[in-house]
């Protein structure tokens, strides 16, 4: 039996409820993410020389990040316009948002490959790990591009491969081991569509960005136990749900029982579980006038 082709408009269909889906989870185990990523946020912020007084924007904010800390960078002159597709993330964002006591942030409801906001507005725009899950990458970039200043910067973080970056790939691996899963169509969007770094500056660079360059940072995830591990995993990964969806519960039971074997190598002396991994930071500038 062939693969079916790829269909972007039911992809996107689909990633926008499963992000709805998700949102709960995404409260729920919020901290573990942040206490890894906040450098990712950081350097995004700076490999985009966000200012004081600045307009940026976050696309696929999910929860509030990168935005919230580009909001304190810009300060009360400053503004920060955060997207998502998901409704049900964005409302959380506003939460967040609030409770930080930010008050320059604007949320939108938005496609980040058909962003209905004026040209030459911002002066930079941020994205952590957003960017492979868009169908329509090239077009993405081009579009984007037009809404930043002559010299302003785009700053992303995608995966590095999925040997490197272990707490998303491990459970994807096994699901599609378990299951006998076909892979997945050609030039279908997911976590590692983007971990090749000689790809990802060529995206930029034929977009139109220029002085376009990469660098990896690590990302090292912290869990109580491999069962706050899994916990998370079901409740926050999209791909994973997507994936077991058509599983039968004794499937899923063994599935997540290999998991569990898998990831002892992370096993920490306190019982739980520390995973470092790597991610893919890029950077591109908008011609200067």
């Amino acid at each position: 039996m062939s693969t079916p082709a790829f269909d972007p408009l039911h992809y996107k269909t689909l990633q926008r409820h499963e992000w709805g889906v998700s949102a709960a989870g995404w409260k729920q185990h919020w901290a573990i993410w942040e206490r890894a990523a906040q450098h990712v946020n950081a350097r995004l912020v700076e490999l985009a020389h966000v200012g004081a007084g600045h307009q940026v924007l976050d696309i696929a904010t999910g929860l509030g990040e990168p935005a919230f800390t580009a909001a304190r960078r810009v300060g009360p002159a400053g503004r920060v316009v955060a997207t998502d597709v998901s409704p049900q993330m964005l409302a959380l964002a506003q939460e967040g948002a609030s409770m930080l006591g930010l008050q320059n942030i604007e949320f939108r409801e938005m496609d980040a490959e058909d962003p209905d906001l004026s040209k030459y507005t911002f002066q930079a725009i941020l994205c952590r790990w957003g960017l492979m899950f868009l169908p329509h990458l090239s077009t993405a970039l081009r579009k984007l591009r037009r809404l930043l200043v002559p010299g302003g910067r785009f700053a992303a973080a995608v995966w590095g491969p999925p040997e490197r970056a272990p707490a998303m790939s491990l459970p994807m691996g096994i699901i599609r081991q378990t299951l006998a899963l076909p892979p997945p169509p050609a030039g279908t969007p997911g976590a590692f569509s983007l971990a090749d770094a000689g790809v990802l500056e060529r995206t930029f660079t034929q977009a139109g960005f220029t002085e376009v360059h990469t660098e990896w940072l690590t990302v090292t995830f912290e869990y109580a136990s491999v069962e706050e591990f899994i916990q998370e995993r079901q409740a926050t990964s999209a791909n994973t749900r997507a994936l077991l969806a058509e599983a039968s519960a004794p499937e899923q039971a063994a599935i997540w029982r290999a998991v569990a074997a898998a990831v002892q190598p992370y096993a920490t002396a306190e019982g739980g579980l520390r995973m470092p991994n790597d991610a893919l930071c890029v950077v591109g500038q908008s011609a200067r006038a």
